[in-house]
C-alpha cells in the first residue's frame, strides 16, 4: 500500500476490521517490520489524538518516529507553483518534500482545508505533492477533504459495540462556532457507505456533503425523524461544502446561536433505539452533544479515540509490508 487516503486504498473491508482485532489482542507482534525503519509525521496543522495515536502506532511497530511542526520551527512554506517568493515563504514544498523523503520511509500528512477554494481543497494539491514527490508511501492524517485513519478508528468502535448485524448509523450536523472543514464527515460517510449499516445523514438544507463521500446514505433534513430508531448518533459540525451553494463553499450558512436546537441532547437520544454516541474529538459541550450524552454509558468517544491507534497501526502495517 503506497496510499491511504480512501477507503478504497485498504482494499476488502472484513480483511481490515479481522486485521484490527488481531493487532488489538497483540499490537507488539510485527516490531520486526519497522525496526530501522522511520516515520515522519508532517503537521501542518494543530493535532492530539492523531499525533499520539500514529506515534504510537509506529512504536508498536517497532520504527524510529520525526515529528515537524511546520508551523512551529521549520522555514515557512509555499505550495503554490508558479509565484515569485519574495514574501515571508522562504522554501517551496516541492523542494522541502524531496528532503523529508530522504530521511524516512513512510511519510504522514496532517493538512486542514483552506475553506476558501474548493477546486484546490478537494484536488487534495498539498498530499498529492508529497506522494508525487517524496518518493515514499504516504497516508492522511486528516487532509483538505478526508480523515481516513479516524474512520477506519470509528468503524472499528461500531464494530465492536454493534447489538444487530445491520446497525442503523446516522451522522448529524450540529451547530460550531467556528467554520469547519468537511474532512471528518466527508470519511465518516465514505466508510459508512462501504460497511455493512443502514446509514443515514442528516443536517440543515445547504450542507449537503459532495456525493462522492455522501454516497448512496439516505439524507434527511427533519433531524427528529432521522435520529428515530438509530444504534448509533455520530455528531460532527461542518461548514458548507459547496454543492447546492458553490459561492458559500466553507461558510457558516446560518447564525450558530439560531441552530442550537440541532445540539445532541437528551430528548434526540430519547427517540434511538438507546442509541450509542460517538464524536471525533475535540468536542464542545453544549454546543455539539449535552453533557449528559456525552457523559452516559452509552458514549463511546473514549473508546472510539483509543481505536485511533488500532487503526493507524494496521496502516502503517501495511505499508511496512509493501516496502
Amino acid at each position: 500500500m503506497k496510499s491511504f487516503l480512501n477507503v478504497q486504498d485498504l482494499g476488502n473491508l472484513h480483511q481490515a476490521l479481522q486485521e484490527a482485532v488481531e493487532v488489538k489482542q497483540d499490537r507488539f507482534q510485527w516490531q520486526h517490520l519497522g525496526k530501522n525503519k522511520t516515520l515522519l509525521m508532517v503537521f501542518f496543522n494543530n493535532s492530539l489524538r492523531t499525533r499520539l495515536s500514529t506515534q504510537k502506532a509506529a512504536m508498536n511497530l517497532g520504527m524510529n518516529v520525526i515529528v515537524l511542526d511546520v508551523n512551529a520551527g521549520a522555514w515557512k512554506l509555499e505550495t503554490e507553483r508558479g509565484v515569485i517568493m519574495d514574501g515571508d515563504r522562504s522554501e517551496h514544498l516541492l523542494e522541502a518534500i524531496p528532503v523529508m523523503g530522504s530521511y524516512c520511509d513512510l511519510i504522514g500528512i496532517r493538512s486542514f482545508a483552506g475553506l476558501t477554494d474548493r477546486e484546490y481543497d478537494y484536488a487534495e494539491t498539498v498530499y498529492h505533492q508529497f506522494l508525487k514527490y517524496s518518493g515514499r508511501p504516504v497516508f492522511a492524517m486528516e487532509t483538505a477533504t478526508v480523515h481516513p485513519l479516524q474512520a477506519f478508528a470509528d468503524l472499528i468502535t461500531i464494530e465492536e459495540h454493534k447489538r444487530k448485524p445491520r446497525p442503523k448509523v446516522v451522522l448529524t450536523w450540529a451547530p460550531h462556532p467556528r467554520a469547519l472543514p468537511q474532512a471528518v464527515p466527508n470519511s465518516f460517510a465514505q466508510w459508512m457507505n462501504a460497511a455493512d449499516v443502514d446509514f443515514v445523514i442528516t443536517h440543515p438544507k445547504g450542507y449537503e456533503l459532495d456525493p462522492a463521500f455522501a454516497g448512496n446514505a439516505t439524507v434527511e433534513y427533519d433531524q427528529m425523524k432521522a435520529f428515530e430508531g438509530a444504534d448509533f448518533i455520530y455528531a460532527k459540525n461542518w461548514s458548507c461544502p459547496g454543492v447546492t451553494c458553490p459561492d458559500q463553499y466553507g461558510k457558516i450558512l446560518d447564525d450558530y446561536h439560531q441552530m442550537m436546537h440541532w445540539t445532541v441532547d437528551a430528548a434526540h437520544m430519547a427517540v434511538t433505539d438507546n442509541a450509542h454516541f460517538m464524536h471525533c474529538l475535540p468536542v464542545r459541550r453544549g454546543m455539539i452533544v449535552s453533557d449528559d450524552v456525552i457523559e452516559a454509558p452509552t458514549s463511546l468517544v473514549i473508546p472510539e479515540a483509543a481505536n485511533r491507534e488500532i487503526s493507524a497501526t494496521v496502516v502503517i502495517k501495511r505499508m511496512l509490508e509493501s516496502l
